[in-house]
């Protein structure tokens, strides 16, 4: 029989079920519906392209023969409601789309800003590859540019605009950059490459009021009373799933679209994977958000499967990222928060794990010089985190470490401030777990 399977979204998640599915059932009908017009491409890239780093056809992660070989039928169009009992979903242009199996990767969209004036144009964000779009275009006549927002994204529309030519004012809320991830010594690091670049950063200051004419924005009006004029504003003060579909659907929901670990959600045969999907963090025994890419692509491979009637189970991963801050290469593996709340994100932002943000009763362990540092966070038995800045090598010792909670607890009576010494230390331990462990 002629399985249906639906898809809404286009991201890594539906790109990665989709696969999955092809490579279990070859007959099965694959559609995917989704706003945007665009073919697969890297959600993560978008900044490196709109830093003038790589050419728009390298965000393209499948050939056009790649695609064609899924046998894919896609829809151009939003989808407005699923009717789980009938097996349909209703969309915007009035189409309805049956379907036997039906994943939800709808991910995650930016938030908006509160502030007055945030309707005129030149407010723009970076979500999508339309987005980008946008701000090159308006690059290209503007001559001042103001960033707000505290995480990974805001400094890649910094770094980007900036390196468009335009002069940028970057504006923290608070008083140091990402300070619920990054201490003080790494955040000023960060500030101060940034300041050398040339953007012009400052701390403590919001924007109270977008003023424009003819509907575009001119200028700003911050907390400090000083108007900044700018033709363009851009704006990442975090993410939030897109979990209206699942609502109006009926389908449980809390901060994302709630799923088993099979990654089933409250309704028999429908799936979400991804940003828009919320699942149990068995180490922390709280549901995390995990904006990530990684994550959202094993879950899509794990849901697809299970949509072909596999039974996988989804283990979460240890949130991982590898981004460049202020052209310094950050490692950022499990818990390892800077201990503070970051007023600039009113959410997690894209690129970003809850779980960097938790700091659990640990020792502290940080050095090694004023660019190349690690920071690491024992537990009692076991490395909990790490922050690799600048020199990555130690990256895969320490992320093996995390991952399979290998006992350190002989060394961490011993722990100094010396990470010359510490490292080959855990490098050792690692070995012989590796060595236990073979199978």
């Amino acid at each position: 029989m002629l399985v249906r399977y639906v898809i809404i979204g286009s991201g890594i998640a539906s790109l990665s079920a989709a696969e999955a599915i092809r490579q279990r059932d070859s007959t099965g009908r694959i559609t995917i519906i989704s706003e945007e017009s665009h073919d697969f491409y890297s959600r993560p890239g978008l900044a490196y392209y709109l830093r003038r780093d790589i050419p728009e056809k390298q965000l393209f992660i499948r050939s056009a023969k790649e695609i064609r070989e899924l046998a894919l039928e896609r829809i151009h169009s939003q989808a407005i409601h699923i009717e789980a009992k009938q097996h349909q979903v209703q969309l915007e242009n009035g189409q309805i789309v049956p379907y036997d199996r039906l994943l939800l990767a709808t991910g995650a969209l930016a938030s908006s800003p509160s502030f007055t004036g945030n309707h005129l144009r030149g407010i723009l964000k970076l979500d999508g590859l339309d987005d980008t779009h946008q701000l090159i275009s308006r690059a290209r006549k503007a001559k001042r540019a103001i960033v707000v927002g505290g995480g990974i994204t805001a400094l890649e529309l910094a770094e980007g605009l900036h390196a468009r030519g335009v002069k940028v004012a970057y504006l923290l809320r608070g008083d140091r950059y990402w300070s619920d991830v990054l201490n003080e010594e790494e955040s000023k690091i960060v500030m101060d490459r940034l300041k050398h670049e040339g953007i012009d950063l400052r701390i403590k200051t919001q924007v109270e009021e977008a003023i424009g004419s003819r509907g575009e924005i001119q200028s700003v009006r911050t907390n400090q009373n000083e108007i900044l004029p700018t033709q363009l504003l851009a704006v990442a003060i975090g993410v939030k799933p897109r979990i209206d579909l699942a609502q109006r659907s009926g389908l449980a929901t809390k901060r994302g679209i709630l799923v088993t670990p099979y990654l089933q959600t409250s309704a028999r045969d429908i799936f979400a994977a991804g940003d828009c999907a919320e699942i149990l963090d068995p180490q922390t025994g709280k549901s995390q958000q995990d904006i990530l890419w990684p994550i959202a692509l094993a879950q899509g491979r794990i849901a697809g499967a299970n949509m072909t009637g596999e039974e996988l189970v989804y283990k979460k991963e240890i949130p991982f990222n590898v981004t460049m801050l202020a052209g310094l290469k950050v490692a950022i593996i499990g818990q390892i928060g800077g201990g503070s709340q970051n007023d600039d994100l009113v959410s997690v932002s894209r690129g970003e794990s809850e779980t960097w943000r938790l700091l659990p009763k640990t020792i502290l362990v940080e050095s090694l010089d004023q660019i190349n540092r690690i920071r690491l966070a024992f537990g009692e038995k076991s490395l909990q985190g790490a922050l690799v800045m600048g020199d990555q090598r130690w990256v895969r010792v320490l992320k093996k470490l995390i991952l399979h909670q290998v006992d350190v607890s002989a060394i961490r009576g011993a722990l100094t401030n010396n990470l010359h010494q510490i490292l080959p230390r855990l490098e050792q331990k690692l070995n012989e777990w590796e060595h236990r462990n073979k199978t």
